[in-house]
């Protein structure tokens, strides 16, 4: 044999880099900052960056997990579910987007509610899902928050609206547009009672959300730079024909300008919210009645 042959019989190394078996969930990339978080190490941050403290957006379920006692949380019964009464079509028929949406989010609409502890006191919680139709607030959703306002009229318990919406739902016309004087009417009804109302402003909180029932809390505080407005800022730019400044629309603007009481970083938000729940119910201030 060969000395060449000798060489060409010698197992060769494989050629590159073998890949490792990890998997892809166990990283996410910041929004704002661009750092890259360990997904187990952001989760128990309540999903709050911890280089820049951007707020990701987080599912109903996960707000619930970070704010209220653990299990505490009872879902209403009967919940309401949207129908295509319309016969609404664009580039598809909102009959197809409802169903799209409901195998999304794995909820049947856009808010949730029900009675939840929070720091030992019981409270009336709902809660909007961006991931259904950008929390869009169609009559299902006016109906549902209507209701929960009359639960709370009924138990007298503190009320907690956590908003997160791009506005009304279009595919349901004016019926859509109608929640928001019902959903108003409803909180007058509550606030004549004196049950207090607290509105936690998510991102985004837009449209016919934010001009209703998310801006007549008796606190409103917001999460760190949520988007909250009416139109969106290309809208009202192109509008008044002016440039907008930096920041408008995000919640630290809002608080600048009298138009929310707080800015609350999540990981605070369970004691802002059991202080401010302790100072405004009757059951602790030793009030009753109308405030």
């Amino acid at each position: 044999m060969s000395i060449l042959d000798w060489f060409n019989k010698k197992e060769k190394p494989e050629q590159g880099i073998k890949k490792l078996d990890i998997p892809g969930d166990l990283w996410v990339k910041c929004y704002s900052c661009n750092s890259v978080l360990y997904l187990k190490d952001l989760v128990a941050n309540s999903k709050v960056c911890l280089e820049c403290q951007y707020h990701f957006r987080i599912t109903p379920q996960e707000r619930i997990s970070y704010i209220f006692d653990h299990g505490s949380f009872t879902q209403n019964e009967n919940q309401l579910k949207s129908i295509d009464f319309l016969n609404f079509s664009d580039t598809e028929s909102y009959k197809k987007r409802l169903e799209k949406a409901t195998k999304k989010s794995g909820s049947i609409d856009a808010f949730v509610s029900g009675k939840a502890m929070l720091s030992g006191q019981a409270v009336n919680v709902g809660i909007m899902d961006f991931s259904f139709m950008g929390g869009s607030m169609g009559s299902v959703v006016g109906e549902s928050i209507t209701r929960l306002i009359e639960m709370a009229i009924k138990n007298k318990l503190p009320l907690l609206i956590f908003t997160s919406s791009g506005g009304a739902r279009m595919q349901e016309g004016i019926l859509s547009l109608m929640q928001m004087a019902k959903t108003s009417a409803a909180l007058s009804r509550l606030d004549s009672v004196g049950v207090p109302y607290i509105s936690i402003l998510c991102d985004p909180t837009t449209g016919g959300t934010s001009a209703s029932f998310a801006m007549l809390g008796d606190i409103i505080m917001a999460e760190p730079g949520a988007l909250i407005g009416f139109a969106g800022p290309r809208v009202i730019e192109q509008t008044i024909r002016q440039k907008l400044p930096k920041g408008f629309q995000r919640s630290e603007f809002l608080l600048e300008h009298g138009m929310i009481d707080m800015v609350v970083n999540r990981r605070e938000l369970k004691d802002k919210l059991t202080l401010s729940v302790r100072l405004l119910s009757p059951k602790f201030s030793g009030k009753q009645g109308k405030r």
